[in-house]
């Protein structure tokens, strides 16, 4: 039997023509996609303007889906699902696009670095530490060394917040000096508790060293001394202080009065207080004037006439003529007699009731508060952000 060629001759064109159309229906199809992934990235976009994050969401979710290669998509997808606190979404978001081959080194760097924040958002403190180790030697690097910082004085790992800041002030970025020097002083406190006075007094040296301007380290060596009842180092260590940071006094002035009436300096004490809250008063110097003895220097009319012999208690009236103080008025009430004495309890604790939260110390960068003075703020994590006044006198 004869093949018949006019079959073949007529099929060729038939296929010609059926692979045009299939090939015009794919381009139009792919046409189609990528005009629908850009509608879709800028449909994200205006949502994201009019600060409508699930509409975001959603429409960044489709531009990924029509084109899975676009880094930035994805990057912005795993920002969203941070900033809504969808810590997991936006950890499958960029391990994801770790786990790709064709991801170039700059964004892999900086997928790994929105990762980290991801992790440290979430509150995983140990797999962020892990991601940020990994960026070492990266853009992202000095970054990553403030945020070890940060997770390590959060958890109270002295030793290795003083490696990091180390190398942050080697950078000569900022300084770091005075935060170093918190660090040994808290690592000396940490000795202190374990019983290695030593060791501990070796520490707040250096941290003087480091930090010559820093109050902590002089007010934790005169405690330390104190402990070793060493009492006139003490005192000469917090009299030194005095010439150096001034504004600090009331933070030290208790500890000022105990030194020196444990080693026989109260009246350079006294005269040391006076001056000092002559320049500035204060309640807590106040307060170290009156237990010393003293009266601090008064305006005119202030105290009783120069027949009656002042006694410490009128300090108080001394220092309201300075300053209007709730807290200074209700200690000196506290020993006036009245011709009601029987009422006298119940209206002192109704005004020790209202000076104690004017007795309180304000983080000057969050404003949380506290009866103890704190060098790192539990709030914020700031350090020396608590003014050395009580919250009456701010």
């Amino acid at each position: 039997m004869d093949f018949d060629f006019t079959w073949l001759l007529l099929s060729l064109p038939i296929a010609f023509v059926l692979g045009w159309l299939a090939s015009r229906f794919d381009l139009r199809q792919l046409r189609f996609e990528n005009r629908q992934a850009p509608k879709a990235y800028f449909r994200g976009l205006n949502f994201l303007l009019n600060e409508q994050q699930d509409q975001a969401i959603d429409a960044f979710i489709e531009a990924v889906q029509n084109d899975p290669d676009t880094q930035e998509l994805h990057f912005a997808l795993g920002n969203l699902f941070r900033r809504r606190g969808e810590y997991q979404r936006a950890v499958r978001v960029h391990e994801h696009l770790l786990s790709r081959g064709d991801l170039s080194r700059a964004d892999r760097d900086r997928a790994q670095h929105a990762l980290a924040q991801d992790f440290l958002r979430a509150g995983l403190l140990d797999r962020a530490e892990a991601a940020l180790q990994k960026l070492e030697g990266t853009h992202y690097e000095n970054a990553a060394l403030l945020s070890l910082l940060a997770i390590y004085e959060r958890s109270r790992e002295w030793v290795q917040a003083a490696a990091v800041a180390q190398k942050l002030d080697a950078t000569e970025q900022a300084s770091y000096t005075a935060r170093r020097a918190h660090h040994l002083c808290e690592q000396a406190d940490e000795q202190i508790s374990a019983g290695n006075a030593t060791t501990a007094s070796a520490m707040l040296q250096q941290a003087a060293a480091l930090a010559p301007d820093a109050p902590r380290p002089a007010i934790d060596m005169a405690a330390l001394q104190l402990r070793r009842d060493d009492a006139n180092a003490a005192f000469a260590t917090l009299r030194a202080l005095s010439e150096r940071a001034p504004l600090a006094l009331p933070l030290y002035a208790a500890m000022l009065q105990q030194a020196a009436v444990a080693a026989g300096h109260a009246g350079e004490a006294l005269a040391l207080l006076q001056r000092r809250y002559e320049e500035s008063p204060s309640i807590d110097v106040l307060e170290a004037v009156i237990a010393l003895g003293g009266v601090p220097p008064a305006l005119p009319g202030a105290l009783p006439s120069p027949d009656d012999a002042p006694v410490p208690r009128d300090g108080y009236i001394a220092h309201l003529a300075h300053q209007p103080s709730l807290v200074a008025a209700s200690r000196w009430l506290a020993g006036e007699r009245f011709e009601h004495e029987q009422f006298h309890p119940q209206v002192q604790r109704a005004l020790d009731q209202a000076t104690r939260p004017l007795m309180r110390y304000r983080c000057a960068a969050c404003g949380f508060e506290a009866h103890q003075y704190f060098w790192h703020c539990p709030g914020c994590q700031a350090w020396d952000s608590y003014p050395p006044r009580r919250v009456e006198e701010l």
